[in-house]
């Protein structure tokens, strides 16, 4: 059964909604103060709050900024009823996170149209979450097992070599084989780690005051990280000639850490899927009150579906290191931009030139 927390302090119009609400089927809780409001949403979780502005203890405005900085209260839809009328007080109210604003006196099919419409939103954004949880589940299980069965296989495969026929190796042969276990070991830890922090980031973009605590971070030189990480990419795959920087100093709204996860995995992706002696261009420069970087290279590109699967979850259906330029780098890239309150654009003429442009808030 549907929940509906009434927090209105006049008794009369508090048991008018009761009432009409209970005829409807809906299970309704009810409360005369913005304290005792807050504790019911807290304690059951309705699937709806209707709210007056003017309530002791706490005004309505006040309860429902409280329930949006909590992530079991976030997403409850809000619906303020008030003789309040004046547009200021509208605004405020949609600014703090109101899913509506209805003035008193309001008729009973008013009321029961908003609560419909916003319960509709609500079960529809709750199918389309369960929908991508259950595409993410299934993605998942087609290609961790993949991407982890690989570098296990040379891990195990050499170390069985090895233990079998250590005596009768020559040193260079065994070199070579503890060079292959410990590249295979190295890319298991990168994809796991991957993994995990884009589980966690995941997490945090359903909490408000974690996004919130992340946008205080900040990055001073920038610069220095973009040439550090720049060279260093293009010198793992021996490219420090294909290399073009053209960059500025500037700080950034970010954590040192996610500014250098950030910047590997989107100049990785540049050398990754552009061929050598094709130039990975490098650019910095300030954009009104944001740092712009963009990443070119000339290689194979992206097509329009795979730019729109960046950051979703289809990615997981792809091997995350093929020539496909959809892997879950990216998608970390992506939302890391997007918890720091930038955009992450991506513009590809297949086969010629793809740029890939972020916006930092400075």
């Amino acid at each position: 059964m549907t929940t509906i927390l009434v927090i209105e302090d006049e008794e009369p119009i508090r048991e008018n909604i009761i009432e009409l609400l209970e005829s409807e089927d809906f299970q309704v809780l009810a409360a005369d103060s913005g304290v005792q409001g807050l504790a019911l949403a807290q304690t059951y979780l309705p699937d709806l709050i209707l709210c007056d502005i003017m309530i002791p203890e706490l005004d309505g405005y006040e309860v429902l900024q409280q329930l949006r900085q909590n992530s079991a209260t976030a997403t409850i839809p809000l619906i303020f009823l008030t003789a309040l009328s004046d547009q200021r007080d509208t605004r405020r109210g949609m600014e703090l996170g109101a899913d509506d604003y209805l003035t008193k006196p309001c008729t009973p099919d008013g009321l029961l149209r908003a609560i419909a419409s916003r319960l509709a939103r609500k079960a529809l954004f709750e199918q389309q979450t369960v929908t991508k949880l259950n595409e993410l589940r299934t993605n998942i299980n087609h290609s961790l097992p993949h991407e982890l069965r690989t570098p296990l296989n040379t891990i195990l495969g050499f170390t069985e070599l090895l233990m079998a026929d250590l005596e009768e190796l020559a040193l260079p042969e065994i070199r070579e084989m503890m060079e292959q276990i410990h590249r295979s070991g190295l890319l298991l830890y990168q994809l796991i780690q991957n993994f995990l922090l884009y589980a966690e980031l995941e997490l945090i973009a359903t909490q408000p005051e974690q996004i919130t605590s992340l946008q205080n971070s900040c990055t001073e030189q920038t610069e220095r990280y973009l040439e550090e990480i720049a060279r260093q990419e293009a010198q793992k795959v021996g490219r420090e000639g294909d290399l073009q920087l053209e960059i500025i100093p500037s700080s950034a709204q970010i954590s040192v850490n996610h500014f250098k996860k950030l910047l590997t995995e989107i100049i990785n992706n540049a050398f990754k899927f552009s061929a050598s002696q094709t130039p990975v261009q490098v650019k910095s420069q300030r954009e009104e009150q944001f740092l712009s970087i963009t990443v070119s290279n000339y290689g194979r590109g992206l097509t329009v579906e795979q730019i729109q699967n960046i950051g979703g979850y289809m990615q997981f259906e792809r091997k995350l290191y093929e020539q496909s330029g959809s892997g879950l780098g990216l998608a970390i890239a992506q939302r890391l931009v997007e918890l720091y309150g930038g955009s992450f654009t991506v513009e590809s003429i297949p086969e010629q030139i793809t740029t890939l442009r972020i916006l930092l808030p400075i």
